[in-house]
């Protein structure tokens, strides 16, 4: 099975099918009382996080970096200069608890990428800096995992992008909406 496809008013080759295609029409076959019509997006977007989580984890290896570590990293790092937040705001935009956060930014001041010091507006706080050595490899973690999103989005052009962008903006707002509600705002 072969599927017309079109970007921009430009013909592009015609796709083949996929193992979604495949899953769905099996479903299909066993089921045809059932509406199966989510599997062929939802599948996808699994199919998709899938290889965007090995894409993840590859960047972050490849710097010296855990998940968590690059969360935290880039969160201090999003903050703008002086690349710093309260514990707080950490626990805000990483959605950890506030033992765990503990925990990461201790093991993060270890490795140096991280620094503590007094907040200057209030004597029983602290803020948490982004190190030169932190940022140097936040930045080079995060040129990279654009760099391998940017070849797992390769096969649409840039009108699609967008569009798909869009799309998945429509689906994912009600959640995120229900989890600032939750939780308070978060980066």
């Amino acid at each position: 099975m072969t599927l017309q496809h079109a970007d921009d008013g430009d013909s592009r080759a015609d796709r083949h099918e996929d193992e979604v295609d495949r899953l769905v029409a099996a479903w299909r076959t066993e089921r045809p009382e059932l509406d199966v019509a989510p599997l062929q997006v939802l599948s996808r977007v699994s199919r998709l996080a899938r290889h965007l989580d090995r894409a993840r984890r590859a960047s972050f290896a490849e710097h010296g970096l855990e998940i968590w570590e690059f969360d935290v990293l880039t969160a201090l790092r999003r903050a703008g200069e002086p690349y710093e937040l309260s514990p707080g705001a950490l626990l805000r935009a990483t959605l950890v608890t506030s033992g765990t956060m503990t925990n990461r930014i201790d093991r993060l001041a270890a490795a140096g990428l991280v620094r503590r010091r007094p907040d200057p507006e209030d004597r029983r706080g602290v803020l948490v800096s982004l190190t030169d050595a932190g940022r140097e490899r936040v930045d080079g973690a995060f040129d990279d995992l654009l760099r391998r999103e940017r070849d797992l989005l390769a096969a649409l052009g840039e009108h699609e992008q967008q569009a798909l962008a869009d799309l998945l903006r429509t689906l994912l707002v009600p959640f995120d909406a229900d989890e600032t509600g939750a939780s308070g705002a978060h980066g």
